[in-house]
Formats: structure tokens, C-alpha cells, sequence
């Protein structure tokens, strides 16, 4: 009876994923207002704004979802996604996840270190290296909903591992693991961070 069960639930995430797959040609124009703050092809060029080109589609929708059920709060998307169907959202992440993100330049003076803590972390403080998440070039993992950060705004990510730090940004099942990260993670330390991933490729 448990076997059947368990397949059952299998085969029915297997159709909810199916359907919820996005179209990144439907989602070109869905996406249009999105472009006076992410850029028209999801390479955003105010810093404070993320870029979504090359994002992984699971993490967008999984962003998208968030945002719009208010679960995160994002002051500048307020009403942004409202009128907006599960299947809108789904190929806006399809979109975005189908451009290629451009990469901007590290801080010279902050990329040693931001490299160290990135590609090795800190033994001593309990530190893991991004690297295992994140991969060597930040292109993330998208099947397991893993971002990529290859080349994201300073300004954008120093916000965020912030915003983790402080436990402001709590959703998501691995939220959980992000706060814990940014919780070793110095200003300086956010600040090298933020640098080294700006011009990571």
C-alpha cells in the first residue's frame, strides 16, 4: 500500500512539474516591464538590482512565487506580480533563465580575499566554501535550486548576504542554510565577497 502510494505522489509531482514548465518565448514579452529595472535581456545595469539572465529556472520561479505570495518581501516588486498566473510566472523564469548573464569587474582590492572565502571558506570559524553550492565559476546548480552569482551586482549581493546575516531574508527551505553561512560572515568579509562575485566567470 505504501509503494502505491509513493508512486502515486511521484507520478502526480512528476505531472504538477510537467505542467508547470515555462514557455521562454511567451515569457520575452510577459517579462517587458521587468526590463526598466532588471534590463531588457535580465543583465540589470542599476547595482542594486539583481541580474536575472542565466538565472537557474527553478530559482526564479521559486523567487517569482515568493515575491508575489509576499513571503518575500521585496518593497520595489510590490504589486509587480499580481495579476500574474502560476504559468506567467513560470515563463518569465523560463525567459530569463534562457539569456546569458554578463560579468562585471571584481574590486582589486577586495578580490583576494573575497576569492579565499569563496573558494575555501573559514576552517576556523566553521566557514564552508561557496564553491560547494555555488560551483567553482558561480553558475550554481539549478536542478537543486542552487543560484548562480557569476557576475551579480556588489551592491545587490552585499544586500542579500546581508539581509541573511541579520535574518531578514527567511524564505525558502535553504534560507535556513544561508543564514547560518552569513551569520560567520563579517562586513568586511560581505563586502570581499560581493567584490570577488562580480567578476567571477
Amino acid at each position: 500500500m505504501n509503494r502505491w502510494m509513493l508512486c502515486l505522489l511521484m507520478c502526480l509531482g512528476w505531472c504538477v512539474a510537467a505542467q508547470a514548465a515555462g514557455d521562454a518565448a511567451a515569457g520575452q514579452a510577459k517579462a517587458a516591464v521587468c526590463g526598466a529595472c532588471h534590463g531588457p535581456d535580465g543583465n540589470s545595469l542599476v547595482p542594486i538590482f539583481p541580474k536575472l539572465a542565466g538565472q537557474g529556472e527553478r530559482y526564479l520561479l521559486e523567487q517569482l512565487q515568493a515575491i508575489k505570495a509576499n513571503t518575500r518581501q521585496v518593497p520595489e516588486m510590490t504589486g509587480q506580480l499580481t495579476n500574474l498566473s502560476d504559468q506567467d510566472l513560470a515563463d518569465i523564469a523560463a525567459w530569463y533563465a534562457s539569456q546569458t548573464a554578463s560579468v562585471g569587474a571584481a574590486d582589486a582590492a577586495l578580490v583576494a580575499h573575497g576569492e579565499a572565502l569563496y573558494r575555501g571558506g573559514n576552517l576556523d570559524a566553521g566557514l564552508p566554501a561557496c564553491t560547494a553550492c555555488h560551483g567553482p565559476n558561480g553558475a550554481g546548480l539549478a536542478a537543486a535550486g542552487f543560484p548562480q552569482l557569476s557576475g551579480q551586482q556588489s551592491p545587490y549581493t552585499i544586500k542579500q548576504l546581508t539581509n541573511f546575516r541579520e535574518k531578514v531574508r527567511t524564505t525558502g527551505g535553504d534560507s535556513m542554510i544561508m543564514q547560518t553561512v552569513a551569520g560567520k560572515l563579517s562586513d568586511t568579509d560581505i563586502k570581499a565577497l560581493a567584490a570577488y562575485i562580480q567578476g567571477l566567470h
